[in-house]
Parts: structure tokens; C-alpha cells; sequence
């Protein structure tokens, strides 16, 4: 006998075996044939033939064979006669066929649970963004994924940087969208956008008839318009000018502040993205600034270690699309 036949040892010493065809005792996945293997098996049995088994799961003649040989080499016996008939079990074959029914019925019945819980996850998608993100953008991401899945139901909670991170760490959203300065503290995130802040006022405001930017020393200076502090607006200002003054209103809406700015009331700070049609048609005036970006990454944000799945995870790839 070879080295390792019939109790031999082997390169490290240790015993191969007892010389009554049983292995040592090591994890059950590699004493026992896996799934894949047993289903062929039982599709032998039923069918008498190892090429019809082979095209019922779809595989070829040659990896069905294979994959017998594996099994038998796995467990020590022989399972199935060929011949030019067809494919017969042995008497083997036919205990480790009774004793594969169950566990491939068990394996039918996981599969079927975790569908279901899968299932139950993609029903629901709750989405938490900042109010410019819920505004202006999540409209179209949001329509794009009704199309992909229409049976999703999506709820959306709108609120600023810092209620979408307290949504998130509370497990009432799946996703959420912020337009802060930095992340979050406990969240993950990626950018899904970037976006840029302007100065505007309403026509008749001196700051339109300017011949030179406003320097932002006097940006910083001037009572504004501003979003309630928390919101990602308000954030970005205030760092890229070094502090704020006392805001001459403070509101809790990109909407709001819009309106007051057409209203007259003073100038504002908004979004790019919110602004096109105010400026289109002038009700709002742009006002440069020197010295100063105003540029800020927008991002999708999610609890760390808790990467996106189901459709939140369409979500996102569609805001990257």
C-alpha cells in the first residue's frame, strides 16, 4: 500500500486513517457533500439518466460526472452504475439518496424563508435628506426607482443634515442624503452630487448694481436670510466665512427662505440646484463674492458597517447614474 492507504501517515505524521474507510473528525462541510452534488444525485434517481439530471440543473454532462466522482471519492462509495442504458444507483446510492431528501427539502424550506424575508425587505424603503436634496433632486431619483420597482413602497422624511444622521442612528431610515460640511459622526457615506452655493437678492437690492464681487469679509458681515443652524447651508457658510452675523431671519425651508429673498426681505444663501427658475426669470438676482468657495459635496449617507442592500441600494446606484 501507498503511504497514505489503510492507516498510513501522512507528510506531517498525523493518521490518514484507521483502516475502516473513516476519515477523522473535521468540519461537517467536508465530510458531507454539499447541496449542489446532493440535488444532482436525487435528479439521477428520478430520471435514470446522469446527462438528464445534468440538463435539469442546467449544467453540462462532463461537470455532472465530475460531480459525481467527487461525492463517491468523498464519501468512500460507490453511488451510481453507468452504462450505456442510462444511470443506475447502487445500493449505496439509494441510502444516501433517502438521506438527501430531507436535507435538500430543509435547504428548499431556508431558501424559501430568507426569500421571504427578503421580500419583506424590499416592500419598504424609508429615505431621510436634507431639505435641498428632498427638493430638488430626489424627485427624479425617487420616480426612476418607482419604474425599476413599483411595488416599493417609499416614505420620505425631509429635515436637515443633523435629523437625517439622528433618523439614521435610530433605525427610521434605511438611506439618508446630506449636504453638511463633513460627515455625519457613525455614518458611512458616498457623494452622490456636488452642488454650489449662491448670494441673491431680490431686484431692487443696492447689492445688484455692484460693479465689482462682493468682497466675503462684508458677506460675513451682512445679516442674512439664512437657514435654520443644523441644515447643511447654514454649515458650509458659516465655515467658508469664518462665522455669520446675527441672521436677519432664520427659516426652516429652502422654500422660505427663497420667498422671503423675492419678497424683498434681504439677501439669501441658497442652493444652486434651487434656483434656476428664479433666476430664469428674474425674481432673484445673483450676486458674486471674491475671495470665497461656496462649492460642498453632496452625499448619500448610511449607519457604519451597514452598507446599502435591497432597494436601497438601487437607490443608490440610480443617484449615480
Amino acid at each position: 500500500m501507498s503511504g497514505t492507504e489503510g492507516g498510513g501517515e501522512d507528510r506531517g505524521g498525523r493518521s490518514a486513517g484507521d483502516g475502516s474507510g473513516r476519515t477523522p473528525a473535521g468540519s461537517l462541510a467536508h465530510r458531507v457533500p454539499d447541496l449542489g452534488a446532493l440535488e444532482l444525485l436525487l435528479a439521477v434517481a428520478r430520471l435514470g439518466s446522469l446527462g438528464g439530471a445534468a440538463r435539469e440543473l442546467g449544467i453540462s454532462q462532463p461537470a455532472a460526472s465530475s460531480r459525481v466522482r467527487s461525492m463517491e471519492r468523498q464519501l468512500g462509495v460507490a453511488l451510481v452504475d453507468r452504462s450505456p442504458r442510462g444511470s443506475r444507483l447502487t445500493d449505496a446510492g439509494g441510502l444516501v439518496t433517502d438521506w438527501a431528501r430531507p436535507i435538500v427539502a430543509a435547504a428548499e424550506a431556508f431558501d424559501a424563508g430568507a426569500q421571504a424575508l427578503r421580500d419583506r425587505r424590499d416592500s419598504r424603503l424609508r429615505v431621510a435628506a436634507s431639505m435641498t436634496i428632498a427638493e430638488y433632486l430626489l424627485p427624479g431619483w425617487l420616480l426612476a426607482l418607482r419604474l425599476q420597482r413599483p411595488d416599493t413602497a417609499v416614505s420620505l422624511l425631509a429635515g436637515n443634515s443633523a435629523t437625517v444622521a439622528e433618523r439614521l442612528l435610530g433605525d427610521e431610515a434605511d438611506l439618508g442624503f446630506v449636504e453638511g460640511l463633513s460627515v455625519p459622526t457613525g455614518l458611512g457615506s458616498t457623494v452622490v452630487a456636488r452642488d454650489r452655493l449662491i448670494v441673491v437678492t431680490a431686484p431692487g437690492h443696492p447689492w445688484t448694481r455692484r460693479r465689482h464681487p462682493l468682497a466675503a469679509r462684508e458677506l460675513a458681515a451682512t445679516p442674512l436670510i439664512l437657514r435654520e443652524e443644523g441644515s447643511g447651508t447654514r454649515q458650509v457658510l458659516d465655515a467658508a466665512l469664518g462665522g455669520l452675523a446675527r441672521p436677519l431671519i432664520e427659516l426652516s425651508s429652502t422654500t422660505a427662505v427663497k420667498a422671503a429673498a423675492v419678497g424683498g426681505a434681504g439677501p439669501a444663501v441658497l442652493s444652486e440646484l434651487a434656483l434656476g427658475e428664479e433666476l430664469a426669470v428674474r425674481r432673484l438676482v445673483r450676486v458674486p463674492v471674491a475671495d470665497v468657495s461656496l462649492a460642498r459635496d453632496l452625499r448619500a449617507v448610511w449607519p457604519t458597517g451597514h452598507r446599502p442592500t435591497g432597494p436601497a441600494r438601487q437607490l443608490l446606484s440610480l443617484t449615480r447614474g
